[in-house]
C-alpha cells in the first residue's frame, strides 16, 4: 500500500510546539523537523504588518494617570491585545502565564470608612509567541499587580489580573511603537495624531481602511452565510473579535444585522483570511 506524502506543520502547529518548550525570550524559535527545513519558507512579517509596527503610536490611545508627583503614559490593556489581533491575527499569536506567585499579602484598612480589608500583590511573568511567516518569535515580560479589597479573594483575584495584564504589555511592548515602546522616549517623538502620521503610514492606512460604504443586500448575506457556517470555536473569537473591533457592547445579542458597511466587510474577510495579506 503507498505511503501518503508527508503534511508539513502548519504554522499554528509550530507556534503550539514553541509554547511547549521551555527557554528564556533570547532563545531562538524551536528547530524545525528535517522535512520542514526542506520546504520553502515564509520569512517574516508581511509588508503590511511591517508598515503597522513601524507606524507612530496614535495619541488618541494613550492614556495617562498619576503615579506619585508625576504624570504616567500608558496604553490600556485592551487595546494592547486589540493591537495584538489586528497585526498578527486572532490565530496568529498565543500568550503561556509562566509562573505567578503572590509575594506580599497583609490586612490593612479600606476606603474611606477605614474598615478592616486586605492589599496583596502578585508578580507574574508571561510568554509571548507570535506567528512571522514559517517563524515562530519569543518575547517574554514580568509585571506586578495589587488587589486591595475588604474580601481577601477578591483582593487576590484584582492582584493577579493586574499582574497578568501588565507582563503581557510588557512582553508584546518589543514589538515596537503600536505596544506602547514609544511611550519610553521621554519626548514621545513616535507618538502622534492621524494628521501628524508620515506619508509611507498613510499609504498603509489607505490600503488597509478605504473609504467606507454600504454593502449590497447580496453581499450582506454572503457574509452572514459564511459565519453561520464556522465551527463554535471559531464563531465564538469572531463574535468576541467583532465586539472589540467595532465597539459592540455584549448588551447587544446578535451581531448579523450590525453588518452593513465595507469597513465590516473588510474585517470579516480579513478574519476569514479571504484578502490578501490577511
Amino acid at each position: 500500500m503507498p505511503r501518503l506524502p508527508q503534511r508539513h506543520p502548519s504554522a499554528l502547529q509550530l507556534l503550539r510546539e514553541s509554547l511547549q518548550q521551555e527557554g528564556d525570550a533570547t532563545t531562538p524559535a524551536p528547530a524545525a523537523p528535517p522535512h520542514v527545513a526542506a520546504a520553502p519558507a515564509v520569512s517574516g512579517f508581511s509588508a503590511r504588518q511591517r508598515e503597522l509596527l513601524a507606524a507612530p503610536l496614535d495619541r488618541a490611545k494613550v492614556r495617562q494617570r498619576e503615579q506619585g508627583r508625576m504624570r504616567v503614559s500608558y496604553l490600556e490593556g485592551w487595546q494592547v491585545i486589540a493591537e495584538a489581533n489586528r497585526i498578527f491575527g486572532f490565530d496568529g499569536w498565543d500568550r503561556l502565564t509562566l509562573n505567578a506567585s503572590c509575594v506580599a499579602e497583609h490586612e490593612r484598612p479600606v476606603g474611606r470608612e477605614r474598615k478592616s480589608g486586605w492589599g496583596v500583590t502578585y508578580t507574574v511573568r508571561v510568554r509571548i509567541v507570535v506567528i512571522a511567516g514559517e517563524r515562530c518569535l519569543i518575547r517574554e515580560g514580568s509585571g506586578a499587580g495589587h488587589g486591595i479589597d475588604l474580601d481577601q479573594g477578591l483582593a487576590h483575584e484584582s492582584a493577579l489580573k493586574e499582574a497578568e495584564t501588565d507582563a503581557t504589555k510588557r512582553a508584546l511592548m518589543s514589538f515596537g511603537n503600536a505596544f506602547g515602546l514609544a511611550l519610553y522616549d521621554k519626548q514621545q517623538r513616535q507618538v502622534s495624531s492621524g494628521r501628524e502620521q508620515g506619508s509611507a503610514t498613510k499609504t498603509a492606512q489607505q490600503q488597509v481602511e478605504p473609504v467606507d460604504a454600504p454593502l449590497e443586500p447580496a453581499v450582506i448575506t454572503g457574509l452572514q452565510t459564511r459565519i453561520k457556517a464556522l465551527p463554535p470555536s471559531r464563531l465564538e473569537a469572531f463574535s468576541r473579535g467583532f465586539r472589540v473591533a467595532f465597539q459592540v457592547p455584549d448588551t447587544q445579542p446578535s451581531l448579523a444585522g450590525l453588518i452593513t458597511t465595507s469597513a465590516h466587510q473588510r474585517w470579516i474577510e480579513g478574519f476569514l483570511g479571504l484578502r490578501s495579506g490577511a
